[in-house]
């Protein structure tokens, strides 16, 4: 699968999301079938024009996880990166690593948006001086991976993909392309979100992507279902450890995964609706295929990107079926609803836990019927079979499509 080049490993993951607070109760609580999303997370009573909206809101509040002056220092999106990464550092083994051989990337969709609305509400009602002198820092997209290379001393470069709902699997695939051009020994990688807003929440409203689902919150997010009516806001953050596999066995690494390969391409079509054909959601599986020396016959599931929408699910699956047949998904975003610029890092780390466990985990809210247009094989229970080859799909408005490959260990 990999012929003469270095492998690209997994040795550390970590993750803060709706469903746990690490990367071990996220998996599990995936497995039982569990839900972490939950209703009118914003309050009616403080906007009184917006209906209560379900959403998956962060299991532990990053907050109680960092030092009090720290998290100060923090927006929420920035907050839970660290706590992530702090978790797939440890996982990893705390390796010694020269700095300059040590990369961070962190994808993010929106950046600190919420101490921009912050911080834009204390300029309104008190003036100029009333407003942070942080503020900025706070606010700058590259503020995650920046202070994920200042609390780990990565001096090897800082990397943010700022490419919507694939900005995590992107940062994975960027970081997998550092270690194989020889510009990186590890990478930490991984995406992070936390705009959950009146201003979101009213913007996706009135685009109608938001989930009309009126019944237990826990039940919104509808992927491949026949009635389903959008997708659920999400927040968190996904990062893993990447290394080369040589340096991996010389510090005797324990590994959970291969990231074999990753495949780009964009749809230069629409700037939120995907091309019809799925031209670029086709080629970015087929490159990943393609890069992983991977026969589309040996992929035991995909982790669809899958977010509950009409159009997407649908393309989606016409994408799938495209490359692969009839093939066995699941779609975590039911249990999570979207973590946007997160998800990708996120549903890349189930992947590489479904590789090293050989489990597909379960997709909620599909007892009322997959859709009959979609010809899929989407487990409502666990399955605990060998997984050869997981794939996991991350796209994003802008026409934005990453593909990642993971393999056994």
């Amino acid at each position: 699968m990999s012929g003469a080049r270095d492998d690209v490993v997994v040795t550390g993951l970590g993750a803060i999301t709706p469903l746990g607070g690490n990367a071990a109760t996220t998996w599990e609580a995936l497995l039982d079938g569990a839900s972490g999303i939950r209703g009118d997370v914003l309050g009616t009573s403080r906007r009184a024009d917006l209906a209560p909206t379900a959403a998956g809101t962060m299991a532990v509040d990053p907050v109680t996880l960092l030092a009090p002056a720290q998290a100060r220092r923090l927006d929420r999106s920035q907050q839970a990166a660290l706590v992530a990464a702090a978790e797939a550092w440890a996982d990893a083994g705390s390796p010694e690593v020269d700095p300059e051989r040590l990369v961070s990337v962190i994808g993010t969709g929106i950046g600190g948006v919420q101490t921009l609305l912050k911080e834009h509400e204390a300029l309104a009602s008190a003036g100029a001086r009333r407003v942070s002198p942080r503020t900025v820092p706070m606010l700058m997209p590259n503020a995650a991976a920046a202070a994920v290379s200042i609390a780990y001393n990565a001096r090897g470069g800082v990397y943010t993909p700022v490419s919507a709902c694939s900005s995590g699997a992107e940062a994975l695939a960027l970081g997998a392309r550092l270690i194989r051009a020889g510009e990186a020994d590890v990478v930490i990688a991984g995406g992070t979100e936390a705009a959950i807003t009146p201003i979101t929440v009213a913007g996706f409203g009135q685009a109608r992507a938001l989930s009309r689902f009126d019944g237990d919150p826990a039940d919104a997010s509808r992927p491949f279902a026949a009635d389903r009516s959008g997708f659920v806001l999400g927040e968190g953050a996904g990062v893993v450890v990447l290394e080369s596999a040589t340096h991996a066995q010389a510090r005797d690494a324990r590994v959970r995964a291969v990231l074999a390969g990753a495949g780009i391409a964009s749809d230069a079509h629409h700037m939120t609706a995907p091309a019809p054909d799925g031209a670029g959601q086709i080629a970015a599986m087929r490159a990943a295929l393609r890069n992983a020396g991977v026969e589309p016959s040996l992929i035991s599931h995909i982790n669809a990107h899958a977010t509950g929408t009409s159009v997407g699910d649908a393309g989606e699956a016409a994408a799938i079926a495209e490359v692969f047949g009839r093939v066995t998904v699941t779609a975590p975003k039911a249990a999570m609803g979207h973590l946007f610029g997160a998800a990708g890092a996120v549903e890349a780390i189930l992947a590489a836990l479904s590789v090293q466990h050989g489990i597909v985990p379960p997709t909620r809210n599909i007892s009322s019927g997959i859709d009959p247009e979609i010809d899929l094989d989407v487990p409502a229970v666990r399955r605990d079979a060998p997984q050869t080859a997981v794939l996991s799909n991350s796209f994003g408005f802008g026409g934005q499509n990453v593909a990642l490959v993971f393999t056994a260990a």
